[in-house]
């Protein structure tokens, strides 16, 4: 079952849909907004089963998150 919040974006883009073109700016911003939602949910759940990251770990990740690719 889905958090509330991942509800909420669900269904925001299910009634978008209905009206709005695939490239509608609002619409894409909702598809966003879920893409977010999920993977800040999967992250934290990853995280609190982690054991403690280092810096160079945290920093790579946020490179990730940046797009940088992770590069160093």
């Amino acid at each position: 079952m889905p958090s509330p919040t991942v509800a909420h974006h669900r269904a925001r883009i299910g009634a978008l849909s209905r009206d709005r073109r695939p490239d509608d700016p609002e619409l894409l911003d909702a598809k966003r907004s879920l893409a977010a939602e999920r993977l800040a949910e999967y992250i934290g759940k990853t995280l609190a089963s982690a054991p403690e990251l280092t810096d160079e770990q945290r920093t790579r990740l946020a490179e990730l998150l940046r797009g940088n690719g992770g590069a160093q």
